[in-house]
């Protein structure tokens, strides 16, 4: 199956992502508060653009079932994921004002935009294996850190949400979808538009650590990812 390939050539990179210092520094509870404010307005802006690909991409599919697949998914994503992130911006105290005031990373806007031109140039397809990397990459990372959890009930709220059940059907369902819009026609182009998307899900962790923004720096100056 397209998944069974997509995740076998990826595997380096998903490792990478599962022992960044961000996912464990997040799981020994140690990871600076503001760091974690700061991935969360991060990726609000990321899931918002994530949500609109959903939507996009149904319009544009020609198969009913796919497209009312993709809307399901859109919608679970606004009750659920980004409900969630409401209930840690109300105990972060993190407020309209402080999203708004907040640029968006480079890598944020880099990511998403390598979603919308997978939607451009792959079609309905593309845009639903670009997508899947982030479901599904997040729930192994759940499912990887729910043994031991954090001792900080913020960042356990956030690995419960990736090991919970509605979570992981909503993965497996996407996990479905991918392999019925790829074809031997399009394997090739779908493979690198997985792999550019687990390629940024590394970089977001590192973005984060970071508070990445668009200040101008020489390779010197920059943090290096170990």
């Amino acid at each position: 199956m397209f998944t069974d390939q997509a995740h076998e050539q990826t595997l380096a990179s998903w490792a990478a992502s599962k022992h960044h210092p961000f996912i464990q520094q997040l799981q020994a509870g140690t990871l600076p508060m503001d760091t974690f404010r700061y991935y969360l307005i991060q990726d609000h802006y990321y899931l918002h653009e994530f949500g609109k690909v959903h939507d996009l991409a149904a319009d544009q599919s020609t198969d009913a079932q796919i497209a009312q697949q993709l809307r399901v998914g859109a919608e679970h994503l606004r009750q659920g994921e980004i409900a969630i992130r409401q209930t840690f911006f109300d105990r972060l105290n993190i407020t309209p004002a402080d999203i708004a005031a907040t640029p968006v990373a480079p890598t944020s806007y880099a990511y998403t935009s390598h979603l919308y031109r997978a939607l451009a140039t792959a079609g309905t397809a593309g845009a639903v294996v670009g997508l899947l990397p982030c479901y599904w990459l997040y729930a192994e990372i759940g499912a990887s850190l729910a043994g031991t959890g954090s001792p900080v009930p913020i960042f356990q709220a956030w690995i419960d949400t990736y090991n919970a059940d509605d979570y992981t059907n909503s993965m497996t369902d996407q996990l479905g979808l991918a392999n019925a819009v790829a074809t031997p026609a399009n394997t090739d182009q779908l493979l690198d538009i997985f792999a550019k998307s687990s390629w940024y899900e590394l970089k977001f962790w590192q973005m984060a650590l970071n508070h990445e923004d668009w200040s101008l720096t020489t390779p010197s100056q920059a943090t290096p990812f170990s």
